[in-house]
């Protein structure tokens, strides 16, 4: 309700903001460009698709020969672990794994942003646990494009598993009341105690009394 997922489609370029600009390297996104992508908060796969077909659709606007989109597109699925996979149709695969194709499928439209709205909000804990923790090696592996990457969550752990600056919002109009930088080495683990500190300060802030405008 604080109006999150709308502030992921103005960075998109999928609305316009009532105020203020969107800047890629200096450039306004005023309109949906290849090099920000979406990875929606429902699991998004096109079930008369295969897991291959799904993730060359990610390269469909770059009209490259079919051998040549075939074979990064099975380099992505091996990147996402679904190497093996790429005969397979979604109704056949689990739901962390229709996440990865999905994943995956964003990856393959070069993006140099990924904003991911809740991505594993409608896995069960055990796969977006397992999933949370080789999401981010995937993302930032050297050999995708991207730079950057924004993160809706209403999960604290995940947050500060994945994150390396939090924007705490809250309020109707929404508006960002702390902002926390993570400061832990990777791969973060629940059982540090300096983990939960900051699990327990970002509680803190979405949970204090709001000051009236």
């Amino acid at each position: 309700g604080v109006g999150k997922s709308t502030l992921l489609r103005i960075l998109g370029g999928f609305l316009k903001p009532v105020a203020g600009i969107v800047k890629l390297y200096g450039e306004p996104v005023v309109e949906p460009t290849p090099r920000i992508v979406l990875v929606h908060q429902s699991i998004v796969t096109f079930p008369w698709m295969t897991a291959l077909e799904n993730v060359m659709l990610g390269m469909a606007y770059m009209k490259l020969p079919k051998e040549e989109a075939e074979a990064k597109a099975r380099e992505l699925l091996e990147l996402v672990g679904l190497k093996g996979f790429e005969a397979f149709y979604p109704k056949e695969m689990s739901g962390g794994m229709r996440q990865r194709i999905a994943i995956a499928r964003a990856l393959a439209a070069n993006p140099v942003v990924l904003l991911m709205d809740e991505p594993f909000s409608h896995l069960d804990e055990l796969t977006a646990e397992n999933l949370r923790r080789e999401i981010y090696d995937v993302l930032f592996n050297e050999d995708t494009t991207l730079r950057g990457v924004a993160l809706v969550s209403h999960n604290l752990y995940e947050v500060v598993e994945l994150a390396d600056v939090v924007y705490v919002l809250n309020g109707r109009p929404a508006r960002v009341v702390d902002v926390v930088e993570i400061d832990l080495e990777r791969p973060r683990s629940l059982k540090d105690p300096a983990f939960n500190k900051y699990v327990d300060m970002l509680y803190a802030s979405l949970t204090a009394p709001q000051k009236a405008e």
